[in-house]
């Protein structure tokens, strides 16, 4: 029913009390703006603009819509900015979620990289592990998923988009330098939750043995300790032991256990200018 070119017109009048002041503000001709305001007219189909000997002014029901019309033009005109804005990155939020151990190392780097390209750009991060990552991808919770997976391993859904941004080497936790899993087929390992266990079983499987998994923790800090402490030895990922190092805990590279770090993204491309952001903000940081 309304045109807003038709509602800039009435709005202008109502601020300048004259069809030729409204046109020299809105750089139209005056038999423009007149046009404008007659096509309105026709589409209310009530009076807006009486004249008053040589002006104008606006009938009642002429002031009560170009109240209207102002308000509904600042509006658009706060949309526009606000749109400009996130489009630019001035404002704006990002979600992401990633497991404790890039959590603690990975994006912290690439929050202080953004914080500086993008200040008016907000934040959120969220723990979880890489399936549950997904899953709030896939229903729109979170904008980027901080993932690892194996090598050859295939993806849940082809409609996830990855980004590689780097590997993460597994590491055996022992009390001995230079250490092997094959050297504790019979040691007492500390397992973590169940997923952590099946990373754990497929490789020591490769050496042909179950482990016998005696105590169990995901806290980096306690299995660390528990290492320490001669309870039992685990594994664990580099960039978990880059956020804590207890004294005393050797550290051995599986050479075969290796994980692939990927930026997940969901849907068709492009990703929004917020999410590309971040994902050159933590590639950055694992660059440098």
């Amino acid at each position: 029913m309304f045109n807003l070119i038709h509602l800039k017109v009435l709005a202008a009048v109502a601020r300048n009390g004259s069809v030729t002041e409204a046109a020299r503000e809105l750089h139209y001709s005056q038999p423009s703006a007149s046009h404008h305001l007659s096509r309105l007219e026709a589409a209310t189909g009530v009076k807006l603009v009486q004249r008053v000997g040589r002006g104008i002014r606006l009938t009642p029901e002429g002031q009560l819509l170009a109240n209207r019309a102002i308000e509904i033009i600042g509006r658009i005109d706060a949309a526009a900015s606000e749109l400009a804005a996130q489009a630019e990155l001035r404002t704006g939020r990002v979600r992401l979620a990633a497991n404790a151990s890039v959590l603690s190392t990975i994006v912290p780097r690439a929050a202080a990289v953004l914080a500086e390209s993008h200040p008016g750009l907000e934040l959120q991060v969220i723990e979880q592990h890489p399936i549950e990552a997904l899953q709030q991808l896939r229903e729109g919770e979170i904008d980027a998923a901080l993932v690892f997976r194996h090598a050859h391993a295939p993806l849940a859904d082809e409609e996830f988009r990855l980004v590689p941004v780097g590997q993460d080497q597994i590491h055996l936790l022992s009390r001995e330098p230079d250490d092997s899993v094959d050297h504790h087929r019979e040691s007492a390992w500390i397992g973590g939750c169940e997923r952590c266990q099946n990373e754990l079983t497929a490789i020591c499987a490769q050496r042909g043995f179950a482990p016998r998994i005696q105590s169990m923790s995901d806290d980096i800090v306690v299995v660390q300790a528990l290492v320490a402490a001669g309870v039992g030895v685990a594994i664990i990922p580099g960039y978990a032991l880059q956020a804590h190092h207890r004294p005393g805990v050797q550290a051995t590279p599986i050479p075969e256990a290796i994980r692939q770090i990927h930026v997940a993204t969901y849907g068709d491309p492009p990703d929004p200018p917020a999410t590309t952001a971040l994902i050159e903000a933590i590639r950055t940081s694992v660059q440098t």
